[in-house]
């Protein structure tokens, strides 16, 4: 069998540069792929978070215990008064 001529060197040279070349593109392919991802997930939390927020601003207003005991208290006391 007959050994492979070396290739040129100006070959090897402008096939590293493609191969740079097609892997610079590739990774920056994905890192827009990754930065869309990224995007649509804050999208989604954003969204979530508000739909959370308008939820609980339908929610009525309901008073803690405190507040029924010191209404509670207030008409004891006016009752009182009026004795």
């Amino acid at each position: 069998m007959k050994a492979r001529p070396a290739p040129d060197p100006a070959e090897l040279a402008r096939r590293a540069a493609v191969a740079a070349e097609r892997e610079a593109a590739a990774a920056a392919k994905r890192a827009a792929v990754v930065e869309a991802r990224e995007a649509e997930k804050r999208a989604a939390e954003e969204a979530a978070r508000l739909a959370a927020e308008e939820a609980a601003a339908k929610l009525p207003v309901v008073p803690t215990q405190a507040e029924l005991k010191a209404a509670r208290d207030a008409r004891y006391a006016a009752r009182k008064a009026r004795k």
